[in-house]
């Protein structure tokens, strides 16, 4: 197993929860969820183009992105769903109950991902084990979002 990948992984979806938080407070000051996530997104798209320009030989290679079939742009759609529903519903519902949601929503649509092999993931099929990961990880939602 790769530890670091995995601690990196656990650090970034860590960070998610802070996100929620900044992105509530910068919909409170702009007076506007999607205004506050078109901020976001300016925002790391910056640092995003930054990082690309720095990097040594990556600039050119954005011309392939043209070669890239019509669904994969589809990314950028996701991206922007997922930072205006976080702007608008995390503060609603709590960073906990928010992020537990989207956690069984992926674990569901991952499932189904892997066992046809679909969006070049290898076919992982669905078995016991992991349909009782995923039971587990929507039983966790009902238990974070109860009162």
């Amino acid at each position: 197993m790769n530890y670091a990948s995995m601690i990196t992984t656990a650090l970034v979806g860590a960070s998610l929860a802070v996100q929620i938080g900044l992105n509530a407070t910068m919909s409170r000051h702009v007076g506007s969820p999607m205004a506050a996530a078109l901020i976001n997104f300016l925002v790391g798209s910056l640092v995003l183009f930054l990082i690309v320009l720095l990097s040594r030989g990556s600039l050119p290679v954005l011309v392939q992105a043209g070669g890239a079939p019509w669904w994969a742009w589809g990314a950028g759609l996701l991206g922007a769903c997922f930072i205006a529903a976080s702007t608008a519903f995390g503060p609603l519902i709590g960073g906990a109950t928010f992020l537990a949601l989207l956690v069984a929503g992926q674990m569901i649509a991952a499932l189904a991902i892997d066992h046809y092999g679909v969006l070049g993931f290898p076919v992982r099929p669905v078995d016991g084990w992991r349909i009782a990961g995923a039971l587990l990880v929507v039983a966790g939602v009902f238990l974070l979002a109860r009162r």
